[in-house]
């Protein structure tokens, strides 16, 4: 629950005079409310003279005589209300501004939700991404950096020595590569983009793009998706043991395998022996139900365990 209060902050008044008492600026059946319609708190406990009696003193205390309230339309599980608290007996002209309020600021309130929600889902997707070891830049029809990923920023500062910048096209790729990557904005950023399309930006040390024209931009650009390095680590061979029920060795050798060692090597770096990391492997086609290494690869190279 959100509070945004103009003038005096009642709510903190009240709790103040009384911290215990929590319930000195209740609202009273809000929820069923009319939207638009504005109403005088004194409607919703009129028929308790108790209850009135004991509301107006706490009023009086907070030096409150008249309060008026209007619901907003729900956005999506979002509720609202404006409420209006004068020291003097609320007017016909009090109504008139909170109902001719009630509409702007219902207008902002939507803005805000909708602001919210892509936050909330750019703030998901970038952690997506760099679990799964994808990074991004998007490009204007001149292949000129229109926004990039701070990782992929970062991996080609160490890699090609050289800080990309906003406005600019990407350096020392090679003469062919950045004719491709022009080329590739070009037909991305026109009226019918074509299908996505691979690009090797570096060979030494390996970097592969998706190229393909953006959705919900507001200008014509085109999206390069990156897959970086993504050295699995002890984490990894945790996850994966307790994915598939592996004790931690077995795991442990999946893992390297997946990264391309070969069992011989495996066999050397986990201080194996070579009849022992074929046993491993055995063990691990029964257990996992693959038919071979290949297989093998497969399932755990698509499997959460070796996200970052």
């Amino acid at each position: 629950m959100s509070t945004f209060h103009a003038g005096i902050d009642l709510r903190a008044r009240a709790l103040n005079a009384d911290s215990l008492d929590i319930h000195a600026l209740d609202r009273f059946h809000y929820d069923a409310l009319r939207p638009g319609r504005v109403y005088a708190i004194s409607e919703f406990f009129d028929h308790d003279p108790v209850y009135r009696a004991d509301r107006a003193q706490r009023m009086k205390q907070l030096g409150i005589a008249d309060e008026r309230v209007v619901r907003l339309p729900d956005i999506e599980d979002v509720s609202a209300w404006l409420v209006m608290a004068r020291a003097k007996p609320c007017t016909a002209a009090d109504s008139a501004l909170l109902s001719n309020l009630a509409p702007y600021v219902e207008e902002a309130l939507r803005a805000h939700v909708e602001l919210e929600r892509h936050r909330v889902r750019a703030s998901v997707s970038v952690q997506g991404l760099a679990r799964s070891a994808t990074a991004w830049m998007v490009m204007d029809r001149e292949a000129r950096l229109l926004s990039i990923d701070p990782r992929l920023e970062t991996w080609l500062e160490k890699t090609l020595g050289y800080h990309p910048r906003i406005g600019e096209r990407l350096r020392d790729l090679g003469v062919q590569i950045e004719r491709d990557l022009l080329a590739a904005a070009i037909d991305f950023t026109s009226d019918e983009p074509g299908p996505p399309r691979p690009l090797l930006l570096n060979e030494h040390p390996r970097l592969e793009a998706l190229l393909s024209a953006t959705t919900d931009m507001p200008r014509r650009s085109m999206l390069v998706l990156c897959r970086l390095p993504n050295t699995r680590t002890s984490e990894s061979v945790d996850r994966l043991a307790r994915l598939f029920d592996l004790p931690r060795r077995e795991a442990e050798l999946a893992v390297a395998l997946n990264e391309g060692q070969s069992i011989a090597e495996a066999a050397e770096h986990m201080g194996l022996t070579l009849e022992t990391a074929r046993n491993y492997s055995k063990r691990l086609y029964a257990k996992l139900g693959v038919r071979g290494q290949a297989e093998l690869v497969r399932l755990v190279s698509d499997s959460v365990a070796v996200m970052a």
